[in-house]
């Protein structure tokens, strides 16, 4: 709903300057004034295209967290037979005021946008633990199990590592996520793109993308969850 929302004030924005361009260009000829708004679709700036939330599950056999994640969660994983559960979404954006985006007209009312590189944001939501022995999901902050696991001393430095390879470990459940989606991606970024230009007047839009596909942009933690991560480690 988020990147439709998105969508949907990124076009009243565009029309917006349309209609403004129109009323004060109503002598001007019809392909003029078509190519004219169509270039105002830069005033749309920042595009986002397509939100995703979802959860992703780590076992034993397939977490990256690192030194610290092994040292101070693989206790969790492997002897206590849990399994972490990220929950995360992901937000695929365009800028329009980028260079290497390109309007080039190829007929009487017919364009081609040549896109700039897609740009995601990965914001962990949620990170919590399923007892895979009680068949049950718990919270990450869990003061019986992880005063056990801490015992043995959890300085700044491990926090903040842990911290950094929890976003590590986001990041490779995001881009095996990304790969799978790029093309629906795309298919967003090309319907939401042909309805902003035919707001403009175009009749007919060729949509091209760079290649290779979606750049990360940046890995957030939620606050709520950084916090807890905090407490968990004393």
């Amino acid at each position: 709903m988020e990147y439709l929302l998105s969508g949907v004030v990124g076009f009243a924005a565009a029309m917006i300057v349309v209609l403004l361009m129109r009323r004060g260009s109503r002598g001007a000829a019809q392909t003029v004034e078509v190519h004219q708004s169509i270039e105002n679709m830069r005033s749309v700036g920042e595009l986002v295209v397509f939100r995703l939330v979802t959860k992703e599950i780590v076992t034993s056999t397939d977490h990256g967290l690192g030194d610290v994640g092994r040292k101070y969660l693989g206790w969790l994983i492997t002897e206590k037979k849990m399994a972490m559960i990220f929950e995360f979404g992901i937000d695929f954006k365009f800028n329009l005021n980028a260079r290497d985006f390109e309007i080039e007209q190829i007929g009487e009312d017919r364009y081609k946008l040549r896109m700039p590189e897609c740009l995601y944001t990965t914001s962990i939501l949620d990170i919590s633990f399923y007892d895979e022995q009680g068949s049950k999901l718990l919270p990450v902050l869990l003061p019986n199990l992880i005063n056990q696991v801490f015992s043995g001393g959890f300085d700044e430095e491990d926090k903040n590592r842990l911290k950094e390879a929890a976003k590590a470990q986001a990041n490779v459940l995001a881009e095996q996520m990304v790969e799978r989606i790029a093309s629906d991606v795309q298919q967003s970024a090309r319907q939401t793109l042909a309805a902003l230009a035919k707001g403009f007047g175009a009749v007919e839009v060729q949509v091209e993308f760079p290649q290779p596909g979606p750049v990360l942009a940046r890995i957030d933690m939620a606050e709520g969850v950084e916090s807890q991560l905090d407490n968990a480690a004393g």
